[in-house]
């Protein structure tokens, strides 16, 4: 039986072990905390998973909350104009319902999931060091936690990372008590508000420890108004300063928010990092090699939401290729090629990210106006959140964007 060990308990992590384990691999898993720790801890992320990564965990029998969480059945776009009205507004349907679950509460689940599983957990955290001595006992070394020292082993790419600075401030909050927005009370959504030249606020429906609630989660443009948590305020105050700047800024989403309140007392988050692309391959003090996955190779700005969309693709993709492998070894051209199989996906993904992170082009700005007519157009904008793959075809071109509304609008 193969041995595979993994560090690291996140989204990639934990599916890969458990996937491993439903075909008989030896698998360990490190984890630095508890599963009580990490319900207890603070909130590690926003997150809203689309259909296609859902499918993976219910392929798996991985979707526990399944039933609790509530269904996200829409997404929609709003600008904000200079008087802080909205000089747009539409939303569109999915053709699949999405989801959003606490890190908190999937994470620890399945961590206890997994050992009844029969899969072996130790609590630990790693340092290269240890690492180096614990490779050699192993077929293959997988490193799935995407901070601290061990991120280290994997140089960055300049080929893939045009970035070397975070281009957003992030700060987040989870709160009940939030209203649907008025335009859809029948189904719930992500709602994507773009304030021009300042920066974003998402609001996604999402499922914690203390029952369905809503995820304030704003993106600052550096040095703007919405660059304002170096100070690491307390809950209670992070929560006044973000209500405070959705009425200045967004006073539509203020109305549906006036009298929420924190889910729990660990349920606010700030932040930033730097998007990048790393070398999949990383070398130990002694020679050994180590693959990275997920946001340790592949780590993209929130603004599109597709961390543990593409945190799930990526350990679809591993499982597939270790499969595929069979008894030969996990060398280093392995690594490279298994990571490659993963990027030809993932590359569409950060594309889209990083142009999302700019100032919209007009192209983008024709697209947007025209949903807000054409649900046919809303629908493929919004549907592909699933598998951004998609807007490489239509979206990203000013050329090929221009032929798409063309042939839309003769279609009507």
């Amino acid at each position: 039986m193969r041995k595979i060990l993994i560090i690291g308990a996140g989204q990639s992590g934990l599916q890969l072990a458990l996937t491993l384990r439903e075909h008989d691999y030896d698998v360990t898993l490190m984890s630095a905390r508890t599963p009580d720790e990490i319900r207890n801890g603070r909130v590690m992320s926003t997150q809203c998973m689309f259909h296609d990564a859902l499918q993976h965990e219910r392929d798996h029998g991985l979707n526990l909350w399944e039933e609790q969480a509530q269904p996200v059945e829409g997404l929609g776009v709003s600008i904000a104009a200079p008087d802080s009205s909205r000089a747009m507004d539409w939303v569109g349907r999915l053709d699949n319902y999405a989801q959003s679950v606490d890190q908190r509460v999937k994470m620890a689940g399945w961590l206890e999931l997994f050992e009844q599983r029969g899969g072996k957990l130790i609590i630990h955290g790693v340092t290269t060091a240890d690492l180096d001595a614990l490779a050699m006992m192993y077929d293959l070394v997988i490193v799935s936690a995407g901070k601290g020292e061990l991120v280290e082993l994997f140089d960055r790419n300049p080929d893939r990372s045009p970035y070397t600075t975070p281009q957003r401030t992030l700060s987040v909050v989870y709160v009940h008590g939030a209203g649907r927005r008025p335009e859809h009370p029948e189904f719930a959504a992500v709602r994507f508000n773009i304030i021009p030249g300042v920066g974003e606020l998402f609001m996604i429906p999402g499922y914690t420890l203390t029952g369905n609630c809503e995820i304030l989660f704003f993106e600052g443009i550096p040095g703007g108004p919405l660059d304002c948590w170096s100070d690491r305020p307390g809950p209670a105050e992070h929560l006044e300063r973000m209500l405070g700047l959705m009425k200045q800024y967004l006073p539509w989403e203020y109305e549906r928010c006036r009298g929420v309140e924190l889910t729990d007392p660990r349920a606010t988050l700030s932040g930033g990092y730097t998007p990048v692309v790393r070398h999949p391959v990383g070398r130990l003090p002694s020679g050994g090699a180590v693959l990275g996955m997920a946001d340790v190779v592949v780590a993209n700005d929130p603004i599109t939401g597709q961390g543990s969309n593409n945190a799930s693709k990526c350990a679809q993709s591993y499982l597939d290729s270790i499969l595929e492998r069979g008894d030969r070894p996990y060398d280093a051209e392995w690594m490279e090629n298994t990571f490659e199989r993963y990027w030809e996906y993932a590359r569409h993904v950060t594309d889209w990210t990083n142009a999302m992170l700019q100032p919209p082009p007009p192209h983008v700005m024709d697209i947007l106006g025209a949903a807000q007519s054409n649900d046919v157009v809303a629908r493929r904008f919004v549907n592909g959140f699933s598998d951004p793959s998609d807007y490489e075809r239509w979206f990203m071109d000013p050329g090929k964007a221009a032929d798409y509304l063309a042939s839309v609008s003769a279609a009507s």
